[in-house]
């Protein structure tokens, strides 16, 4: 892979760029008007497998925001969705999932099927690199500048889907089998950890010039088994993903690893971390080596309520960090109701840092 000029490639590649680049987590979604428009056409299962309206949902806020990267619109369950697990996506409950219990249902699954049933998926990487790869102006954004990011949930966070078969707070279902039955959960991390690494090698081949792996229920597991179903899944991951594509940039994001993040860091091989609002970033910024690169951090509920507290949140957190590679994003993803005019200002104010 050559060099690229892209601010988030530059970034990822390991430069320092000031003022940084920016984009955000759901940053195509339910705070946008054009996307509650839009969410009325069809359900979100088919939202994400029509590759026309996916692309124009991924675009969105590139045209509004002028945005960094543009972020496939997906779902983290896709990959078991897959692999022929029954999904659905409840309004008000959210995914909804036959749930994998025992020996019997994990058989149930077919890995040789994700090829088949992720190519509307792969035609839309495709359509979206090549419309932001053109000379063409997408709204505010100039085509060429943007970078096409790929993604999809980590094993232990998708297995806790999986396992429960819905959303929790705890997810004790996922605790017992892990407690009682653990080499069946261990089957299941691990058929995660092949497929995964396939499917973001799929990703790539078809467009996406960076990737990520969201972990978003990481911060459950106590330390004694965040290594087992955390860092060594993601380690293994990147080990596969780089022998195919060693240069293609790979992001984590643990969410709620706490003390666990610094060894996730020095562990995974990850040059690029995510990291969320309740981490402290200067006390990150003093122990972790400064090539490695954040993102994240800001609370989107700072970013919700506005202010002047949102002002200096951006000066201390991009003055902080400016001394390494840096992507300006939030914590977590951006709240259904946050206003479009803080977003202008939070973007506004990162264009004319000083």
């Amino acid at each position: 892979m050559l060099k690229s000029e892209k601010k988030i490639m530059k970034v990822l590649q390991g430069e320092k760029i000031w003022p940084p680049p920016l984009w955000m987590m759901r940053q195509a979604g339910r705070f946008l008007p054009e996307f509650r428009k839009l969410k009325e056409q069809a359900d979100f299962l088919t939202r994400c497998l029509t590759p026309d309206l996916t692309v124009e949902i991924t675009l969105q806020p590139i045209r509004r925001f002028g945005f960094d990267t543009a972020i496939l619109f997906s779902d983290i369950l896709i990959l078991p969705w897959a692999m022929g697990q029954n999904l659905q996506f409840v309004e008000e409950k959210g995914p909804m999932l036959f749930p994998i219990r025992s020996e019997e249902d994990l058989k149930k699954l077919h890995s040789e099927q994700i090829n088949e049933n992720i190519n509307s998926i792969l035609i839309t990487l495709q359509k979206l690199n090549k419309i932001l790869n053109s000379n063409e102006s997408i709204g505010k954004a100039l085509s060429g500048s943007v970078t096409l990011m790929g993604f999809t949930g980590s094993p232990f966070t998708v297995a806790c889907y999986m396992v429960e078969g819905k959303s929790s707070k705890n997810f004790l279902t996922v605790f017992k089998m892990i407690y009682q039955t653990p080499t069946l959960f261990d089957k299941i991390i691990n058929l995660l950890v092949e497929t995964t690494a396939t499917y973001l090698c799929q990703q790539i081949k078809a467009g996406a010039e960076a990737v990520m792996l969201f972990d978003s229920w990481a911060g459950l597991l106590p330390s004694t088994l965040f290594q087992r179903y955390v860092i060594d899944p993601t380690r293994q991951i990147v080990h596969i993903i780089k022998q195919v594509y060693p240069l293609v940039p790979i992001i984590g994001f643990p969410r709620l690893a706490g003390t666990q993040l610094l060894i996730y860091i020095e562990q995974t091989g990850l040059n690029t971390v995510g990291i969320d609002q309740y981490n402290d970033i200067s006390f990150l910024n003093k122990q972790v080596a400064s090539t490695i690169g954040f993102q994240g951090n800001l609370d989107p509920l700072c970013l919700l309520y506005g202010g002047d507290m949102l002002q200096k949140e951006i000066y201390r957190l991009c003055y902080e960090l400016k001394n390494r590679p840096h992507i300006f994003n939030l914590g977590h993803g951006i709240l259904p109701a946050t206003p479009i005019e803080h977003v202008e200002e939070l973007v506004n104010t990162i264009h004319h840092l000083k």
